[in-house]
């Protein structure tokens, strides 16, 4: 299995810092969330095993946010070199797809997009946010 800081890597290649698509934390944070809902809506398996929580600016993944906190809101640097093949090929394809749909979105519009889904407004703040309830809401969004 892949780690969360393999997802957020994979994303971080893919933003084209000179199409002025930069990569915060919090904007990495919602689309590491969004793989990991289509993950288990689409395979019925997560991703990566790192616990997603409900925080006041939506979901994030704590391992995560601590890794890249030192950038604050600012870009955070695309790897300088990444090895694909360490991905296999439906997890490419599905985050390839989180990216097209996701990517093109600001932080903040993804920030309030997941402020509007049931997995972060049914969980209290501080709680985890459960694979279940993440693979119920993304079924309603996917056609199976």
């Amino acid at each position: 299995m892949l780690s969360c800081y393999d997802i957020a890597q994979y994303f971080l290649a893919k933003a084209d810092e000179d199409a002025g698509d930069l990569m915060s934390n919090l904007k990495l944070q919602k689309l590491v969330y969004y793989a990991q809902g289509f993950s288990l809506a689409l395979f019925d398996k997560p991703l990566f095993p790192e616990r997603i929580e409900a925080w006041i600016h939506g979901p994030v993944i704590p391992a995560l946010y601590h890794e890249y906190k030192g950038y604050g809101a600012g870009a955070i640097p695309s790897p300088p070199t990444l090895d694909f093949l360490k991905y296999a090929q439906e997890t490419r394809e599905l985050l390839d797809e989180v990216y097209a749909v996701y990517g093109q979105f600001a932080a903040w519009k993804l920030r309030n997009m997941t402020h509007q889904e049931p997995p972060w407004c049914m969980t209290p703040e501080g709680q985890e946010i459960t694979h279940d309830a993440l693979r119920v809401y993304f079924k309603t969004q996917v056609n199976v």
